[in-house]
């Protein structure tokens, strides 16, 4: 094989296996749940359409505090999860109410026309979205998956595995090779 189409293989490899690295990276934030730490979410539905659209990737910070006009991402109370398929929603605080020392905002997804029926107590919200990378949720969804899980963390990683005892075998054969070229002197 020419040099060029060498190079260019081992590139495109590489290439792939820091995108590969990087999205099973983005996987493991969204599924640990270490205190104060961001966390990564797949956008699952067009509520928040046009500011955030279906498939994108939401990095979600804690905050002190949140106010009206932030885009927060909370857990829904257990009763909820019975009526919505997802666990979290990410919508727009479009008010904020004080009642016996608790605070609840009122959320609304952008592409919605009135807000939500259940307000959302503090404690049950996980942070503010604070930066949103478009489309790439599609992969990092697809790698939660068992089928992702396969195509792009466990299959992956066999070739690695593999690629690599390839290189020491050789190694060791030219080690072997040296060592019966010295003897033969």
């Amino acid at each position: 094989m020419k040099p060029k189409i060498k190079n260019i293989l081992n590139l495109g490899y590489w290439f792939l296996m820091v995108f590969l690295l990087f999205i099973a990276g983005l996987s493991a934030m969204s599924v640990f749940k270490i205190p104060y730490s961001p966390r990564v979410f797949v956008v699952q539905s067009g509520s928040m359409t046009p500011t955030i659209k279906l498939g994108s990737l939401i990095f979600v910070f804690p905050s002190s505090q949140y106010q009206k006009g932030d885009i927060i991402t909370a857990k829904l109370r257990p009763e909820s999860n019975i009526k919505h398929p997802y666990s979290t929603v990410t919508h727009r605080i479009v008010d904020v109410e004080e009642k016996d020392d608790s605070i609840f905002y009122i959320t609304k997804g952008d592409a919605n026309t009135t807000p939500d029926f259940d307000k959302r107590p503090s404690d049950l919200v996980l942070g503010k979205v604070v930066y949103i990378v478009p489309f790439l949720g599609y992969p990092v969804g697809f790698a939660k998956t068992q089928t992702g899980f396969i195509f792009l963390i466990a299959i992956p990683a066999v070739i690695i595995v593999y690629s690599e005892f390839l290189n020491i075998k050789k190694e060791f054969l030219k080690i072997i090779k040296k060592k019966k070229h010295v003897s033969k002197n």
